[in-house]
């Protein structure tokens, strides 16, 4: 993470103000590359003047500087396991890094005394004003309280709340002005569900709530750590929290292959455990989410803003999709799909039969009654391919329930961090209880 401090645009029309600017600078790039490309005697493509390697990195240094949903959107529209993406923004997406340069001092100081205070250093014996990590809308300080506990203390950058909406609608225009949304896909309802996302995102009271609820389902757990809450510690923009010694999970990847397999197989059964006990998911597949603790040999579970509620309705309806997967039973996943929320639109038979196609692709290792490889499958690249395939062709977009959405984000998230650790899972036995096969 860098040390240079910048100031967060907070006030509105300043953030609009950017992207204008922005957009006026994309499109002076736009004429002086269209020029070179005549004068070499070439036909200039629209689409490639925009998305030069130059304007690629603009949006993206843009993005990053704004923070918040300006940073968030791109994610939403990717969260389908990419299957809305172009290359390009998939590329800009790709260079979003959570370390972003951290608020100015007095910026930090101020939102701790909006949201603990005036008195707020009296709660703490010491408090690092270097954060240790930093995310879309926060940054995580370490701090001891007066107890002389080590916590660590997310505190939201400012104006992020305020500006959500107005960055969401800002970021999509610009995105399609730049022309890399697909002009058949119907996003509004998609940029709808990301702004009442990214408001509960913003909501560190309601994470506090969600982190508390965590660590009491899975306190007879062995396997996790769910950090202690401090709710006096907390408000909306404010998170105070255990600290937790660990290591990114990503780093396990040159741990032995045993480890790698039982975090894996850890992660996936809290996931069936999730829906279909807990009907609570933690949504963000952000791999920074998960740290490992070698001391203890738990995985570590951090980060609670994505957190969704899924009723009955929707776990049962999965419940029947992964069973009429496994037990290759196409009309007991159409009707599973359909509980679920799909094909609520007009869809042709073909697009239908795409789609139950594309499930049973993304189940294949559940399907698998034996240890599945990710280290040897391309499975997540198949998926993304067959959803672009699907979602580019015109007038074939399908918008999944929302609610499935962000439960495919998070089962996507999951099999690349699979991939990556070259793990090798037996999800048939972990899913199946679940299924009453």
């Amino acid at each position: 993470m860098t040390d240079h401090e910048s100031k967060i645009p907070t006030h509105r029309l300043a953030r609009i103000g950017q992207f204008a600017s922005l957009a006026t600078r994309i499109g002076s790039n736009v004429v002086a590359e269209g020029t070179k490309q005549l004068l070499r005697g070439e036909k200039p493509q629209a689409k490639d003047l925009v998305l030069t390697p130059g304007n690629i990195k603009r949006v993206t240094d843009q993005l990053a500087h704004l923070r918040g949903a300006a940073m968030k959107v791109g994610q939403m529209l990717s969260m389908d396991s990419g299957d809305m993406l172009t290359p390009e923004l998939a590329d800009i997406l790709s260079r979003l890094r959570s370390d972003a340069n951290p608020m100015l001092s007095k910026q930090l100081n101020q939102v701790l005394v909006s949201g603990l205070g005036e008195d707020w250093k009296h709660a703490f014996l010491s408090f690092n004003f270097k954060p240790i990590a930093s995310a879309s809308i926060g940054q995580v300080h370490q701090a001891y309280t007066d107890d002389g506990d080590k916590v660590a203390v997310k505190v939201q950058y400012p104006g992020i709340s305020n500006s959500i909406d107005s960055d969401v609608d800002n970021v999509a225009t610009l995105l399609n002005i730049i022309g890399i949304i697909p002009k058949d896909i119907d996003y509004k309802s998609l940029l709808e569900e990301a702004k009442k996302q990214l408001h509960a995102e913003a909501n560190y009271r309601l994470e506090c709530q969600y982190l508390e609820r965590y660590r009491s389902l899975l306190k007879h757990q062995d396997n996790f750590i769910v950090p202690r809450a401090y709710p006096e510690l907390s408000s909306n923009t404010v998170l105070t929290m255990e600290y937790v010694d660990g290591v990114d999970i990503e780093t396990l990847v040159n741990s032995s292959q045993e480890l790698r397999d039982r975090v894996m197989s850890d992660l996936l059964a809290l996931f069936f455990a999730e829906i279909f006990e807990f009907q609570l998911v933690q949504t963000d597949p952000n791999f920074a989410n998960y740290q490992y603790n070698h001391e203890s040999q738990k995985i570590v579970l951090l980060d609670f803003g994505a957190t969704r509620e899924y009723n009955h309705n929707i776990s049962q309806g999965y419940r029947s999709a992964f069973k009429a997967v496994i037990q290759a039973d196409d009309e007991a996943l159409e009707n599973a799909l359909k509980q679920i929320g799909f094909f609520s639109q007009t869809i042709i038979e073909m697009q239908k039969q795409a789609i139950i196609d594309l499930v049973k692709l993304a189940c294949e290792p559940m399907r698998y009654d034996g240890i599945y490889d990710f280290g040897q499958s391309d499975l997540a690249n198949k998926v993304r391919q067959q959803g672009s395939a699907l979602s580019f062709q015109e007038n074939y977009w399908h918008t999944p329930p929302i609610d499935a959405i962000f439960l495919h984000r998070k089962i996507g998230g999951l099999y690349l961090l699979a991939a990556r650790l070259k793990a090798r899972v037996n999800i048939h036995t972990l899913v199946t209880p679940y299924l009453s096969l």
